[in-house]
């Protein structure tokens, strides 16, 4: 019998801010972590809207300049991500915005600063990629 893979859709963004790094911080299976703004597509959503709208929901801030850094297939947790590298463009960096999801915090770091609290493989190819 062939089986057929049907995974949920992912998009995270490593969303640069006058030359740092949007972090946030959320609860995960091994505890608190910081990671890249991310999420799933809502209906009728494409990928990019997506992206933009978790930034927005996770950190306060609007993006523009959105590239795509790559797919990625996350097997373990049944999942394809794609993530894109954009570039904040307004509002004010907070934790928490309008939907209240994430209890966390966010954080600007830089670039080591970043790289050093992602341990995620997926994005450490997409800092690669951009050439840090």
């Amino acid at each position: 019998m062939n089986m057929r893979w049907k995974p949920s859709v992912t998009v995270a963004g490593i969303i640069e801010d006058q030359g740092r790094y949007l972090l946030v911080e959320e609860h995960t299976p091994n505890g608190l972590m910081f990671n890249n703004p991310a999420g799933h597509l809502d209906p009728g959503e494409s990928p990019i809207e997506a992206c933009v709208r978790e930034v927005l929901e996770e950190t306060s801030l609007r993006v523009t300049a959105l590239s795509l850094i790559g797919v990625y297939e996350f097997l373990r947790m049944n999942q394809v991500l794609i993530v894109y590298h954009a570039h904040a463009e307004g509002g004010r960096l907070q934790a928490g915005r309008a939907s209240g999801e994430r209890d966390g915090r966010t954080r600007a770091a830089s670039l080591a600063g970043a790289r050093r609290a992602h341990a995620g493989r997926h994005f450490r190819k997409g800092w690669s990629r951009l050439g840090v």
